[in-house]
């Protein structure tokens, strides 16, 4: 059962530009999809479980905080400034483009 989901990892690893800073943000080359700016951790609601691509919001979310996750390492929460929905999200660590380490750090920790 796919819940709906009917693309794969690799058609969701795209480049995009970025909703809140505009800037070109490279495909991910790590292995994982990137669902976040590396420049300025911003992300967009487009999920309402990781990878669905099912949410109709689509407003920008804000990095928030970080956490740490059995098996995932730390994560980046995003809370949607529409709707608030919360959700944490890999960081991207190697690859082309890694998330910006000192930004990363300056988030606090939930």
């Amino acid at each position: 059962m796919d819940g709906g989901h009917t693309r794969g990892r690799r058609a969701e690893n795209t480049t995009f530009v970025c909703g809140h800073c505009s800037t070109p943000v490279p495909a991910n080359t790590d292995g994982h999809y990137r669902n976040h700016c590396p420049w300025c951790l911003w992300s967009l609601h487009v999920d309402e479980l990781p990878g669905d691509r099912a949410s109709e919001c689509r407003a920008l979310m804000e990095p928030i905080g970080l956490v740490e996750k059995s098996g995932k390492g730390w994560q980046v929460v995003h809370r949607c400034t529409q709707c608030g929905h919360r959700q944490p999200n890999r960081l991207v660590r190697d690859g082309d483009a890694p998330d910006d380490l000192d930004l990363v750090l300056s988030l606090p920790w939930l």
